[in-house]
């Protein structure tokens, strides 16, 4: 009995770590003289690997029933809790595995290109992890605005007259950005007097509230969701993603893919935890898919016009992000859960195609994307003997990152039989369950022409990358650059082998979100009933 104690007193505290152990390394990195690079790259790498074995076992820990974390062992909604559900640990999952293979990548050439590199990556970690993981609206500024200051510095990493010009105007729309959360959250404090989200949803699910305190409710909760919408990339409020993240570093672009998530998830949560059900149920939901459905119609668009793998992957970020928005707005619970599972696979694709694009751009002059391919084609006769040539033998690191660009436009693309497909079929068949309205038609549409608009600019940029004249040197990869990428096709590859259990977590963790009284009374307790 006392082993079992012990044990259970532990594995409470495991659900603190991904906040508490990126955190203390940083802080230690920041201690140590730059010069220590080795140390700065094992010990970065060693935090991320542990945050990954955690984030996995948080995974199957929480199937059941919520982990609620409570600081100090103070009482919500007093106290600060931590809660870890489906949701959060599978975003946890998503980010922690991003993360290393970022990471691992980063090792070949960015980690040295500039100081505080690691220090600032685990405090973006932290501050992913924490925004997942809290359960108040304050707390979350916090997680965001130290998630936030870590991505600036992350985003002018490696300095450049581009980079500089395109992370000042990301930290001026996330100044924004966090101006709308201050004022939506001060609105909501001062007309709920809570700020914790299970109180906030015990409070609307009463039959008592004032009918102006809900109004000032409502208008606060909109500018809330200004700021998250921006963070989400939804149009027009995303137009700042493919040029920030086309001038970072490859790493950081990889990692900074999953900050748009962050958004989607905050979305995701208070729709259904605090406006599931009560008196402002359904709240918004016409405006997300609305602004679900521009955002997927504004990144394919985008998409047929990159000229650069690296803006053609900003875009397909926005398309994903678009696609939760949308999937939301219906009101369907099937096209939720197929909508959670596409956001995974496409996620860890986008990540992967920027450290492609790394690759493969690597030391080319950017005006010579724009030369044709076959521009000289018919300029000189003929020669069999130069033909065979040519086509003889494949460079190896060619060979690897045409298997790799060809995975990653299957996944972004939603073409068969990778997870991409699964999960956008997944949408359609919820979507067209009984009897299908507007809006569902609507989205299997945008999503269809997505698919097309994604497919044929991909092919495109990939023939002007991977099509080299002979003469030319083939692209290098390191074997850290190697490990990264393998890694995140290999995850995708195993998300689609597993899609059926996969698939099925994602629905059982849609119909755990549609039941927010089973979080109330975990976060709040004998409390947690309906306040009248």
């Amino acid at each position: 009995m006392t082993n079992l104690a012990v044990d259970s007193v532990w594995s409470d505290h495991i659900v603190v770590l991904p906040i508490v152990l990126p955190i203390v390394v940083a802080g230690a990195m920041f201690l140590l003289d730059e010069r220590r690079r080795t140390l700065k790259a094992a010990l970065s790498f060693a935090t991320v690997l542990a945050l990954v074995g955690i984030a996995f076992f948080l995974v199957g820990w929480v199937t059941e029933a919520p982990r609620v974390y409570r600081v100090g062992n103070w009482a919500a909604p007093y106290g600060i809790v931590l809660v870890a559900d489906r949701l959060s640990a599978m975003m946890l999952a998503l980010s922690s595995v991003l993360g290393l293979c970022a990471l691992v990548f980063s090792f070949a050439r960015w980690g040295r290109a500039g100081p505080r590199f690691h220090g600032l990556f685990l405090l973006l970690l932290m501050g992913v992890n924490g925004a997942f993981l809290t359960g108040d609206l304050f707390n979350l500024f916090v997680f965001f605005e130290v998630m936030l200051a870590a991505s600036y510095g992350l985003v002018l990493h490696g300095s450049g007259e581009t980079r500089i010009r395109a992370g000042l105007g990301y930290i001026a729309v996330n100044l924004v950005a966090s101006l709308f959360f201050l004022i939506g959250v001060s609105m909501i404090y001062g007309t709920m007097g809570t700020l914790n989200m299970a109180d906030l949803a015990r409070r609307l699910a009463g039959a008592g509230s004032d009918t102006g305190d809900l109004a000032l409710f409502e208008i606060g909760s909109a500018i809330l969701g200004l700021a998250f919408l921006i963070k989400c990339s939804a149009w027009p409020l995303g137009f700042w993603l493919p040029t920030t993240y086309a001038a970072a570093s490859a790493p950081a672009a990889a990692i900074l893919a999953i900050l748009s998530k962050v958004g989607v998830y905050v979305v995701v949560r208070l729709s259904l935890l605090v406006f599931g059900e009560g008196l402002s149920q359904g709240f918004g939901q016409a405006c997300l898919f609305g602004a679900g459905l521009a955002t997927i119609a504004f990144g394919t668009i985008g998409l047929v016009a990159a000229r650069d793998l690296t803006r053609a992957a900003g875009y397909a970020v926005m398309v994903s992000s678009g696609t939760i928005l949308a999937a939301l707005g219906t009101g369907s619970d099937a096209a939720l859960a197929g909508a959670l599972y596409y956001l995974f696979g496409s996620t860890l694709a986008a990540g992967a195609l920027f450290l492609l694009a790394e690759v493969l751009q690597r030391g080319r002059d950017p005006e010579d994307h724009a030369v044709p391919v076959f521009a000289d084609e018919y300029s000189d006769p003929f020669d069999d003997a130069d033909a065979v040539e040519i086509g003889r033998v494949i460079p190896a690191g060619v060979a690897i990152l045409g298997v790799g660009f060809l995975l990653c436009t299957l996944m972004l693309a939603g073409v068969p039989p990778l997870a991409g497909f699964v999960g956008k079929l997944a949408i359609f068949v919820g979507l067209s369950a009984g009897t299908p309205s507007a809006a569902g038609w609507w989205l299997i549409a945008a999503l269809t022409l997505s698919s097309l608009g994604t497919l044929m600019p991909l092919v495109r940029l990939g023939i002007l990358n991977l099509w080299i004249e002979h003469e030319a040197e083939p692209p290098k990869l390191t074997r850290s650059e190697f490990a990264a990428i393998s890694g995140l096709m290999a995850t995708c590859l195993a998300l689609s082998i597993w899609g059926g259990p996969a698939l099925a977590y994602a629905d059982a963790t849609v119909g755990w979100l549609t039941q927010p009284q089973s979080y109330v009374r975990a976060v709040l307790g004998d409390q947690g009933r309906p306040a009248t």
